[in-house]
């Protein structure tokens, strides 16, 4: 029996068309946080989010890249209704939500860099004129980033909201991601 493709070694750019190639992780609505397991090539349960507290967007990853916390650069994808984990989804890059999370230590505090891309999905109704981070609500970012400061708490992190940025400066991290990735395969 074949097993699925590995998502991790996909492509993160479809040539023809320059979308992002986004593998969707955790579904919008769900208080499941699914991330996939490399070493067993599945999707699996990390963790559950407390009553009343679901992901907002659909959360995923760009494939062949590797961010500063040692995992894909995450993406929080905008699109019409939720998806589910392992979904390959081509989306337009609009940018970048810049954020580090802090993480106490008997010895200190330890800061690492937590950027989220942004992107649409290609294939939608409701976003299909947003082209920029600035077509977006500024009270949508306020509330993104209330999410992630309750969301990193709960592990006993801090999260701080560094900048949000458009699609040249997320094209920048996404270069230096696969640049970290090659280095490491």
């Amino acid at each position: 029996m074949k097993a699925l493709s590995d998502p991790t070694r996909l492509k993160p750019i479809d040539k023809e068309s320059s979308l992002l190639q986004v593998i969707v992780e955790t579904p919008a609505g769900s208080r499941n946080k699914f991330a996939f397991d490399p070493d067993q090539g599945i999707f699996s349960l990390k963790k559950v989010l407390p009553a009343g507290m679901v992901f907002p967007w659909d959360f995923g990853f760009l494939p062949r890249t590797l961010a500063p916390d040692g995992d894909p650069i995450d993406v929080l994808l905008l699109m019409d209704e939720s998806a589910f984990p392992g979904i390959s989804v081509l989306s337009r890059l609009i940018g970048v939500i810049e954020g580090e999370q802090i993480e106490k230590k008997k010895d200190g505090a330890k800061k690492i860099r937590n950027d989220r891309l942004v992107a649409v999905a290609d294939a939608n109704h409701m976003y299909a004129n947003v082209r920029r981070m600035k077509d977006l609500p500024s009270r949508w970012v306020k509330e993104l980033e209330e999410f992630f400061v309750h969301y990193h708490s709960l592990e006993g992190k801090q999260y701080r909201l560094l900048g949000v940025k458009g699609a040249e400066a997320a094209m920048t991290l996404i270069r230096d991601a696969r640049k970290t990735a090659r280095k490491k395969s």
